[in-house]
């Protein structure tokens, strides 16, 4: 019978903490807080999709609890809490959130404000045709599969991507030692730059930003950033852009009703 302090290995205490730690971090990049580049998707949200797709949740088909798909993406392929799974399905449906939602929600999924989502037990989901779109051509051989974690099934590793999900919808995300924060765009723009791309792949980045403007974000508004803080974002990978609120005709008149009401009765203000 061997002893068990054969296994014991002698090593310096800075490299098996470092090598430890390599491993931690990749596994914290790949598997959890940063998205694939090829559809860009965290691996819940991928799960969360391919869960949906295998309960045959299509935009035609009725609505399910979202229990049940929290409770199969648990299960089967992400093996971490319920709650932060519902979380990140509450995100995909929310059209405050994301510019392009993959997931149609039913039920009171939060707002804007700050308001939680209902609990899962209370709200239906199914596929939005983007999601599908994301998901085209999976039964066809074009992508990978492995096992997942406990090896009874089998899941993609990466979705086709018909739709240009990464630049669509955006992305953000802190790793270890890295992290991530890509802009939403308009995704009929980004077919016109990937057309020109295509028909001229030596294009360069300030050609491809006449297609490309800037971001488009789905809460709207007026990007007062000007052209070339624009770009010099996009060719370094680092900068913020200025959002202002757009007030249209019929807001702008109401607030100048108020402001006249409250110039003509005295001790009386407008909020």
């Amino acid at each position: 019978m061997s002893d068990e302090f054969d296994q014991i290995v002698d090593a310096p205490f800075d490299d098996a903490l470092s090598q430890r730690y390599l491993v931690y971090a990749l596994s914290t990049i790949t598997a959890r807080s940063l998205p694939d580049l090829r559809d860009g998707l965290k691996p819940v949200h991928r799960r969360l999709l391919w869960a949906m797709r295998l309960l045959k949740l299509d935009p035609a088909s009725a609505y399910k609890k979202c229990a049940r798909v929290v409770g199969d993406v648990i299960g089967k392929y992400h093996p971490h809490g319920d709650q932060s799974v519902y979380d990140a399905m509450v995100r995909l449906a929310q059209d405050f959130a994301l510019r392009y939602p993959l997931v149609d929600g039913q039920g009171n999924f939060g707002n804007i404000d700050g308001d939680n989502a209902a609990a899962y037990r209370y709200t239906e989901a199914r596929l939005t045709a983007t999601a599908q779109r994301l998901m085209t051509g999976l039964d066809e051989g074009t992508v990978d599969f492995r096992a997942t974690y406990n090896g009874e099934e089998e899941e993609p590793e990466v979705f086709p991507g018909l739709f240009p999900n990464l630049l669509a919808n955006g992305a953000s995300g802190i790793a270890v030692g890295m992290a991530t924060s890509i802009p939403p765009h308009n995704v009929g723009e980004l077919i016109e730059a990937a057309s020109h791309l295509i028909d001229n792949p030596h294009a360069e980045d300030r050609a491809l930003m006449d297609f490309v403007s800037g971001p488009d974000f789905p809460t709207g508004g007026v990007l007062v950033d000007n052209r070339e803080t624009i770009a010099h974002a996009y060719l370094t990978g680092r900068g913020s852009f200025r959002v202002r609120a757009k007030i249209d005709s019929r807001t702008a008149g109401n607030i100048a009703s108020a402001a006249s009401r409250s110039e003509t009765i005295p001790g009386e203000s407008v909020v």
